[in-house]
């Protein structure tokens, strides 16, 4: 199966309601004007001739009911046919994927294709697209807009060292050690409606610039080292360096100069 098999059949069944539903605007708005005038001949033959574009219209609906009917969304899902055609489209659009059915990780988005209900979800928010070139525009002009967006990697990190302090002080470490990215991701939004608004994925694009800067202290001189991390860690965060490598990032420390 191939939505685009069925995207090149209803084109011009949708072309012809649109020729109908114009009959349709033109001849009311004829009938307007004969009514106004007392033209009743001509209001009689147009009330005729648009019962037959309403007709027609009527028809063209059916059969694109029929259409879209015969397209089986299940099977489209199920059969994998869906996430095959939306990696081709991804490939051609040059995005880098990574994982397996039926959650792939498109930096710094998460999709998830839900077989059972037919749904794709984009981080937490279902996408309602199931035509895979779409949903591959959609990931792409999304990277394009992050991309194009300002930010400010010393006032990214100053944050994140602030972060780094109240994690230090509240989870009783050591001021110096490693702490979890994802801990810090808590402080930086601790409350669920700021984590709607910047979710771990930007936390994670964020992380990306940073890694990706040349910035390498905060502006009262602290520096920062990335600690270990496990691709397989539920608490890493996937990222593309500049060479387009994917690097996994769990832990963070920031400590003075003279401790180099």
């Amino acid at each position: 199966m191939n939505y685009e098999n069925l995207y090149q059949t209803l084109q011009p069944q949708e072309k012809n309601l649109k020729d109908s539903i114009a009959s349709l605007q033109r001849l009311f708005k004829a009938i307007g004007k004969e009514t106004e005038n007392g033209d009743i001949k001509s209001l009689s033959r147009d009330l005729h001739s648009m019962a037959e574009a309403a007709a027609s219209a009527s028809s063209v609906l059916e059969e694109l009911q029929a259409t879209i009917d015969g397209f089986d969304t299940k099977a489209y899902f199920e059969n994998g046919d869906f996430a095959e055609q939306m990696l081709a489209a991804c490939r051609e659009k040059e995005i880098d994927v990574r994982g397996d059915f039926p959650v792939y990780e498109m930096f710094p988005y998460r999709i998830r294709l839900d077989a059972e209900n037919q749904d794709v979800y984009m981080d937490r928010k279902k996408v309602q697209c199931i035509r895979p070139q779409s949903l591959a525009g959609i990931i792409k002009t999304g990277q394009e807009k992050l991309n194009k967006a300002t930010f400010n990697a010393q006032s990214f990190l100053n944050e994140l060292a602030e972060a780094y302090d109240l994690a230090v002080l509240k989870l009783k470490k050591r001021p110096g050690t490693d702490v979890y990215l994802s801990s810090l991701y808590k402080f930086l939004a601790p409350m669920s409606r700021f984590r709607k608004d910047y979710d771990q994925q930007s936390f994670a694009y964020d992380l990306a610039r940073l890694y990706n800067s040349d910035i390498e202290e905060t502006k009262n001189g602290r520096r920062f080292q990335f600690g270990p991390s496990r691709n397989s860690s539920g608490k890493s965060f996937r990222i593309l360096d500049n060479s387009g490598h994917e690097q996994f990032l769990s832990m963070i420390c920031f400590y003075d100069k003279q401790e180099d």
